[in-house]
């Protein structure tokens, strides 16, 4: 995964350059230099070593080091490691001279404007003439290592060749060999240095690697070429996506067409993201490179919604948001109804209830209601009263629902001994029709004990609308339908006939004996 991570590193850093920054002849060795020394840094233990023992002049590696800091470039560590050997080795003093004057020397592209590549060329030209005057005039004939830092000064290949394992790469050489046989090259002549540096490198040893096959369509600024390079060699659609998607930013990729309608972008950001949907939990990420993908960002993600598990209430509330935040209104419809179903397969009313609300399902809300119901009928009290307490305008999505709230509210004033308005919202409950024929009996049986309060809570007129619904009640039973539990039922029958008559001589005595005063 280390080695992945940083060859993606090497890639995205080489098309920065390249592509992006697009740099001009001059500035571009500068770049190239900067990404060699970041990313081959096989060395630098080597470095260390040296650099910390207590002679590093005499160090077996030592000339490795400095052989190195030249190959990248690096003139002032290397001039500083051989001011070390000339005062350890005072023989070679004058040879030192010459060559940290030559390394001192050496023209170098700016970053700015303040030397035009005409007279970058004009001070290296000078400055390559007198080197080769000192290598043949034989002064470093004498030190084999001090005359090979000067055969690689003047960018002689075979000399440069000799130190192919400390360059351990073709892109190093590649960079090397430019910076001291052409350090103004044109980005366009770079195909031509880096196929022949990789051939020389290689020498026929061995074949590219997809690494290379990726670099050197980059150095042939074949971007098209690289992404699909990219796509087969890497283990995901990661790098890919983002580096298309930062070429299109930049305005790079001829946006043409695929066959299914989709620019390259998106359909390299569609193909991570639904990749990311596989994860348990990097699919949260998915979402935000749907949403960027303008075209089929949208359906793709309705599609890949559909199919997270919910495992949890927690996830389910995670895809919720995202689904509402989106006006999702389907998927949201489609999540609370598969939590409403199986919070009701687990016997967990008062969840379901809410999901089933949350969804605006008025069927499954009706369902649940009547459960509900049952379990009173069952039970004699209700579950989950926060919930049913606090229904507020979501009673109104089913006329079930409504019935529930309402009647659970009588229960509420009946406990708080409010017993007229809970005999007037019974009698409503009735009347009105909000309750189904089939609770009618359990509502009449709970008028019973308001029949019997000491005062008289039902008017005459509320007295006979009892009457009346008990004798519809009883009607709608014909003789094959009789009451279930005939007996207990006629029992209630009866006893009800006797509460409201005695309520309603009690009533007309009260309401005789005021009119009467």
């Amino acid at each position: 995964q280390v080695s992945i991570l940083s060859a993606m590193e090497l890639i995205w850093n080489l098309c920065e350059i390249l592509f992006v920054e697009a740099a001009a002849a001059g500035p571009l060795l500068l770049r190239l230099l900067d990404w060699v020394r970041l990313h081959v840094c096989d060395v630098d233990n080597m470095v260390r070593e040296v650099l910390s023992s207590e002679n590093p002049s005499k160090h077996e590696l030592f000339w490795n080091v400095v052989d190195v800091f030249v190959l990248q470039g690096r003139m002032d560590e290397a001039r500083h490691l051989l001011s070390k050997e000339a005062s350890a080795n005072p023989t070679s003093v004058n040879m030192y001279k010459i060559l940290d004057d030559l390394m001192k020397k050496m023209p170098m592209p700016s970053l700015g404007n303040t030397q035009t590549l005409t007279e970058m060329e004009l001070k290296w030209q000078h400055w390559h003439e007198e080197c080769q005057r000192y290598l043949q005039d034989g002064t470093f004939a004498s030190n084999s290592h001090m005359e090979s830092i000067c055969k690689i000064l003047l960018g002689d290949e075979d000399a440069i060749l000799e130190k192919k394992e400390l360059m351990t790469t073709w892109y190093h050489f590649l960079v090397t060999r430019l910076l001291y046989s052409h350090p103004t090259v044109k980005p366009m002549e770079l195909r031509f240095y880096a196929q022949s540096s990789m051939d020389l490198f290689l020498g026929g040893e061995s074949s590219p690697e997809p690494l290379d096959t990726i670099l050197m369509a980059a150095f042939e600024f074949e971007m098209h070429q690289v992404i699909k390079e990219c796509s087969i060699a890497l283990s995901n659609w990661w790098f890919v996506a983002h580096l298309t998607d930062l070429l299109d930013h930049c305005k790079l990729l001829q946006s043409h067409n695929l066959y299914f309608g989709s620019n390259m972008r998106e359909f390299l950001l569609l193909e991570y993201a639904s990749g990311l949907f596989s994860h348990h939990s990097l699919w949260q990420l998915g979402v935000d490179y749907f949403d960027h993908c303008p075209e089929y960002g949208r359906v793709y993600l309705e599609l890949h919604i559909e199919r997270i598990p919910l495992n949890t209430e927690q996830k389910a509330l995670k895809v919720l948001r995202i689904c509402e935040q989106r006006q999702m209104h389907e998927q949201v419809r489609s999540i609370c109804k598969i939590m409403a179903m199986k919070a009701l397969r687990n016997n967990r009313l008062g969840s379901a209830l809410s999901w089933s609300i949350r969804a605006k399902d008025a069927a499954f809300a009706t369902l649940i209601s009547d459960r509900f119901l049952k379990d009173y009928c069952e039970r004699g009290c209700f579950s989950d009263l926060d919930l049913i307490d606090n229904l507020g305008p979501s009673m109104l999505l089913s006329d079930r629902l409504t019935f529930l709230g309402k009647y659970r509210e009588f229960h509420r004033l009946y406990g708080e001994k409010r017993f007229s308005e809970a005999a007037r919202l019974l009698l409503m409950l009735m009347t009105a029709h909000i309750a189904p024929c089939s609770f009618w009996m359990t509502l009449l049986t709970d008028a019973l004990p308001l029949l019997e309060q000491k005062e008289v809570v039902f008017s005459a007129e509320q007295t006979y609308e009892l009457m009346r619904c008990l004798e519809d009640l009883t009607a709608q039973k014909s003789d094959k339908q009789k009451f279930q539990g005939e007996d207990v039922e006629t029992v209630k029958v009866e006893m009800l006939r006797l509460a409201l008559a005695r309520n309603l001589a009690r009533v007309i005595i009260k309401e005789g004996t005021l009119e009467g005063s």
